[in-house]
């Protein structure tokens, strides 16, 4: 177990990583906007250092950490070589990870420490979810535009859905066909893999609704909370937003100290901004993506089986395989609305691949059935 020397020599190592790296950034930083935010970060590591180092120097230690360990000399030497947008992600990551080194320490928390922490990890985050490539200021809002809307996922999620009932359908349909079952036989299989995999893709996009939902809630609860305890560090914070987005650093100031006043304006603001998350929407409908999930699994999965309805035999694979080759490369090409790429040659490369994954299952299928027979 770490004593307490070695706990506070830990803390005051991070923390002079951090000044170092803020510094470096800023230094790199060509939008002075950014750069002031990282120089903020910076002050704020630097406080937290002071309380560790004086405790360190009461306590009569003499190895008491001055410089960066190797891990930040070697981003920033990055940096420096290939720009910031290189290390941004790296440092999203180690700032979310540590984000919670404070958690459990009672006196960094009575600090308000831990929720400096937390709130870089939020920063950060918002700073790489609107410039990946290490822009910034004005720049940064103008990317927000930039990004495939809500539109673009729906339609994704359509086809994709509409895929996986086509291809994993087929596959079976193809499978028991191999087998040498009679029509009804295969119709019954094809209808239960429909039924099956569309109330499974169902209750996976609920559960997977739900729990984002439940989830993004218990952010804002804890949003809530810290606005209420720490309503200075949430001021400053809306201010560094607010500047890494090209508001000027007086102007920003005034924003945050307006919105604090009004308290839910700031709640509103710091969870859509921090956290990316819209408080009345909270990622839609669990139920409405259930229903939707079903509908486009089915309607993928019921194109093999239709055929089986009024024919059977060597007609009734072959209009399935046929019907099914035909809906996957519609799908192949819409799904070139959202890559660009070309039509023609993404909706061949589906057919290929359901193509290839109907006749493997045919093989085996036939296989087995003929070991059985």
């Amino acid at each position: 177990m770490a004593t307490e020397t070695e706990r506070w020599r830990a803390n005051l190592q991070a923390e002079i990583d951090g000044i170092n790296l803020y510094r470096g950034l800023a230094e790199l930083e060509q939008s002075p906007e950014l750069s002031a935010v990282y120089l903020q970060l910076a002050a704020a590591e630097e406080r937290h250092a002071a309380v560790w180092r004086e405790r360190l120097t009461a306590a009569g230690e003499q190895d008491i950490p001055d410089r960066p360990g190797w891990r930040t000399r070697t981003l920033l030497a990055l940096a420096r070589r290939f720009g910031i947008g290189l290390i941004l992600p790296t440092v999203r990551a180690h700032e979310q990870a540590d984000s919670t080194r404070y958690s459990g320490q009672e006196d960094a928390v009575a600090a308000g420490m831990d929720a400096e922490e937390r709130s870089h990890a939020r920063l950060f985050r918002a700073i790489g979810k609107q410039s990946p490539s290490g822009l910034a200021g004005s720049g940064l809002a103008q990317l927000e535009g930039r990004h495939p809307a809500a539109g673009g996922n729906a339609l994704r999620a359509a086809v994709l859905g509409a895929n996986d009932g086509l291809v994993s359908n087929i596959s079976l349909v193809m499978g028991v066909a191999g087998a040498d079952l009679a029509a009804r036989s295969i119709l019954i299989t094809g209808l239960a893999g429909l039924l099956a995999g569309s109330l499974s893709m169902a209750m996976g996009e609920w559960l997977s609704v739900q729990s984002a939902r439940e989830l993004y809630s218990h952010q804002i609860a804890i949003e809530r909370e810290e606005l209420l305890a720490f309503p200075e560090e949430e001021e400053a914070e809306l201010a560094l937003i607010y500047q890494a987005k090209g508001v000027p650093v007086d102007e920003a100031r005034v924003l945050a100290k307006r919105l604090i006043a009004e308290h839910e304006p700031a709640l509103d603001t710091l969870v859509r901004e921090e956290l990316a998350i819209d408080p009345g929407d909270l990622g839609g409908s669990a139920w409405v993506a259930a229903i939707t999930s079903f509908i486009l699994f089915s309607i993928g999965a019921i194109i093999p089986v239709l055929p089986y309805f009024f024919v059977s035999g060597g007609i009734a694979i072959a209009l399935s395989i046929g019907l099914s080759a035909v809906a996957l490369f519609v799908i192949g090409a819409g799904i070139t609305v959202i890559t660009g790429t070309s039509a023609f040659r993404s909706g061949m490369r589906q057919v290929l691949f359901g193509v290839a994954a109907a006749g493997l299952t045919f093989g085996i299928g036939r296989l087995v059935g003929t070991s059985l027979g």
